[in-house]
């Protein structure tokens, strides 16, 4: 397990959680990512557990679930992704999403602690990708239109990189 510290830009919330899966490998180019805290056009999430999360300045965030607009559904919807911030400075911190409530996803901007580098990375939801947004692919990295089958859990586990 590796602890992550995190904080936003101002110093009014500031967290921690423990990460089995701290590499953060997945680079995510949707709009609501891109949008909210990608300022290269993308936005990278960790894995942390939600039960060791720790926050000081609870009263300084704010909540926002995005509406989805896929172009193949016939409405949008309300995501099910919390995405908190800080109300201060804006600074995305992390998501929760009740489907997996064992976990919190950090933006990894938000890390203040040393994390890893990855192998490879795993880019993801690159059919959402605006053109103004050159990838940088490395040699090893995977590419996807949407999201892949591979789970952080097991990308980490197929490179070795059980902590």
């Amino acid at each position: 397990m590796k602890k992550l510290q995190g904080s936003c830009h101002c110093g009014a919330v500031t967290f921690t959680s423990e990460s089995k899966h701290p590499y953060p490998y997945q680079l995510c180019y949707c709009s609501i990512c891109r949008q909210t805290d990608g300022s290269g056009g993308y936005a990278i999430n960790l894995a942390g557990s939600s039960d060791s999360l720790f926050i000081q300045g609870e009263e300084n965030i704010s909540i926002y679930q995005a509406i989805i607009k896929n172009p193949e559904d016939n409405a949008p919807r309300v995501s099910n992704g919390r995405r908190n911030f800080c109300k201060k400075c804006g600074s995305m911190l992390w998501l929760y999403d009740p489907t997996w409530p064992e976990l919190i996803h950090p933006f990894a901007s938000a890390i203040d602690s040393d994390l890893p580098t990855p192998l490879e990375r795993t880019h993801i939801m690159l059919d959402f990708k605006p053109s103004w947004v050159v990838p940088n692919f490395g040699p090893r990295d995977k590419k996807y239109g949407r999201y892949p089958e591979e789970s952080i859990e097991e990308w980490h586990k197929r490179l070795n990189l059980e902590c």
